[in-house]
């Protein structure tokens, strides 16, 4: 346990930032998940609203560097290809 001051105050201001942390990560893997569940399932209406919302929580993780932003256009580009693909595939059929 710290004993200086100011490494206590640290650590209390760490814990803070790190709940915050934990709803923009959370909130972008829950809308990833989400999105991805429903283009599995084949509801590509509902995949689109989720995955608008994933992206924009993607982003603002990104951001506030919660992730890196890099990662944050990498997960982007990769929630919409496979909503591009399996949209792709739907049209063919």
């Amino acid at each position: 346990m710290a004993n200086i001051k100011s490494a206590k105050k640290r650590i209390r201001q760490i814990k803070k930032r790190t709940a915050l942390n934990r709803v923009y990560r959370g909130s972008a893997r829950t809308y990833v998940r989400k999105a991805r569940r429903l283009i599995a399932e084949g509801n590509l209406a509902e995949a689109e609203v989720i995955a608008r919302k994933a992206y924009s929580a993607l982003d603002k993780a990104g951001r506030k560097h919660v992730i890196h932003p890099r990662n944050a256009a990498r997960r982007k580009g990769r929630l919409m290809a496979a909503l591009a693909a399996a949209k792709a595939a739907a049209g063919s059929r």
